[in-house]
């Protein structure tokens, strides 16, 4: 069966942002004029899932609002005859079939994907995370869902990173396959931010995963891992031996979005590409630098 699901987990509390994530839920943050969450979907429709499912919580309803329609700001912009702001409001209204269900206790990415299983059923799916937002010029979940459909089982997105920051992410052994795509890795192991001394190699897992539906059995099981959360980490690792377990090494365009620094960083990059903002807001850049 075509993959058609998409999961995205969003039940985090956002600490890093605090205090402006004391009221609005960190996907809401403003990525330019798009909050960083839609991002996320829309790379879940160009990969052809249409079917996507957000693990919320009590403090997200900005998520619900912000893909539903607004009557009364459509009926004004109409009005006014701004076409354009009209069409960006709808466009978030009109991307996907969008269902929602609340994590309730806050334990760990593997609870969080554990609640999908009813709404999942006994399909593959992928699960996106809100804070990795990847450039799509660099198609990564097409690729992962190409190797899902070739070898089944469960694939991986991974990327090299400096070896003295592996501690801070999941890491994976890996082998190469027989595929000619070098990229297309087979993963032998999985731990979750080992100490420098003790990773087996300098492959981060980043946050895009395409899932078979026996993880949700596994994780049933999977015993509370580092920070005593259900660990995703750790449910593949026990799946190992019983489906085929890929990674897809990345080397395109990431934007991480959980940190302030790096989140800043997204933001001036994405808007130095906009042909509306860049040739200002690099000019602008060019006379400002110079003086700090």
């Amino acid at each position: 069966m075509p993959l058609r699901k998409a999961v995205i987990p969003a039940a985090g509390l956002g600490t890093r942002f605090l205090p402006a994530t004391k009221s609005v839920p960190k996907e809401m943050l403003p990525v330019v004029d798009a909050p960083a969450i839609q991002y996320v979907v829309e790379e879940a429709v160009r990969a052809g899932l249409t079917d996507v499912l957000m693990i919320s919580g009590r403090t997200k309803r900005a998520l619900e609002e912000h893909f539903d329609r607004v009557i009364e700001l459509e009926q004004t912009l109409e009005a006014k005859g701004d076409t354009a702001k009209l069409a960006a409001v709808q466009h978030s209204n009109d991307l996907a079939d969008i269902h929602y269900v609340r994590q309730g206790d806050p334990k760990g990415l593997g609870h969080a994907i554990l609640k999908a299983a009813e709404h999942v059923g006994n399909e593959a799916f992928a699960v996106l995370l809100g804070d990795d937002l990847i450039d799509p010029r660099d198609p990564l979940l097409e690729t992962m869902i190409e190797v899902q459909e070739r070898f089944g089982g469960n694939v991986v997105a991974l990327m090299e990173v400096p070896r003295e920051q592996i501690s801070m992410y999941g890491c994976a052994a890996v082998e190469s396959t027989a595929s000619a795509d070098g990229d297309v890795v087979v993963i032998t192991g999985l731990v979750e931010k080992p100490p420098v001394d003790e990773a087996p190699s300098n492959l981060a897992i980043i946050g895009r995963y395409v899932l078979s539906p026996t993880v949700f059995d596994v994780l049933r099981r999977t015993p509370p891992g580092r920070g005593g959360e259900i660990q995703i980490t750790d449910a593949m690792q026990l799946m190992i031996g019983m489906e085929p377990l890929h990674g897809v090494v990345f080397r395109g365009r990431r934007y991480d979005t959980g940190d302030r620094l790096d989140y800043l960083k997204t933001v001036i990059s994405l808007a130095s590409e906009r042909p509306d903002l860049g040739p200002p807001l690099l000019g602008w850049l060019r006379e400002w630098l110079p003086q700090q």
